[in-house]
């Protein structure tokens, strides 16, 4: 017989998601090591939960999270609730959520890999704007673009920085990117795209030595780059789960009411 789907537990170092991890395993007894479960127990804010996502993208072994908000705003979380857990998560709605693939090269020739489950952003370095030559599907769509940067956002993550910078929210399960400029100063009247998450990005910094850019893939930043790719990661697939009643696609969507 096959036996139930083990789970694992991870917090934050933060004193409160300490607390509240000593106070499941107390609760219940049933924990395997993180390495070792089908799913995951996720105890702390937005930070933290992206934090332990891309470990998981990094050692390609993905499975499930449930995550439990004891950070600030909690997006990607369910609200803590001790009680009734197993209950709880056999109940829950599950997302499935693909990350980006940011390939860089710097000036200097480093090359390097990154995964950004929320979005890929270039962002000037100096008091000079940053000019972008953008390509879309090996195409130039635009020749020079003059800004503080640009962006690349997953409907997971357009509601972020994405949204800051006057991108449009994108419906989970949209199958669709953003494409967004940080304050655009040429083409002045541009103000983004929204394009198929099939399609491939390349952003070519010009003059990169005199106006530098670094990119940044979510939390990783890779300084002077020169060339950066984008697209969908297509080998990596990632599952969040929520209650019924706190549903991502839900949240994503009632954002565009909130004032």
């Amino acid at each position: 017989m096959i036996g139930e789907p083990t789970r694992g537990l991870v917090a934050s170092p933060t004193e409160a998601a300490q607390e509240a991890a000593q106070l499941l395993r107390d609760m219940y007894h049933n924990w395997v090591e993180p390495e070792r479960a089908d799913m995951l127990v996720v105890l702390g804010g937005d930070g933290f939960m992206l934090q332990t996502l891309h470990a998981m993208l990094e050692r390609r072994r993905i499975v499930p999270v449930f995550g439990m908000n004891l950070g600030t705003v909690g997006f990607l979380m369910n609200e803590w609730r001790p009680d009734y857990l197993d209950d709880r998560i056999a109940r829950t709605k599950a997302f499935s959520v693909a990350p980006l693939r940011m390939d860089a090269e710097t000036i200097d020739g480093e090359k390097f890999s990154l995964p950004a489950i929320n979005e890929v952003s270039l962002l000037r370095e100096t008091r000079q704007t940053a000019k972008i030559e953008v390509h879309v599907n090996n195409h130039v769509v635009l020749p020079e673009l003059v800004c503080d940067g640009v962006l690349v956002a997953t409907p997971a993550g357009s509601t972020a920085y994405n949204f800051s910078a006057q991108g449009p929210i994108l419906p989970l399960g949209s199958s669709m990117l953003a494409l967004t400029p940080i304050s655009p100063f040429r083409p002045r009247r541009w103000r983004g795209a929204i394009l198929p998450d099939r399609t491939r990005f390349s952003l070519r910094v010009l003059d990169a030595a005199k106006r530098p850019v670094s990119a940044v893939a979510d939390q990783r930043e890779v300084r002077d780059v020169a060339k950066v790719d984008i697209a969908i990661d297509t080998h990596a697939t990632l599952t969040l789960l929520f209650d019924p009643e706190h549903a991502l696609d839900d949240r994503i969507a009632m954002e565009q009411f909130v004032i």
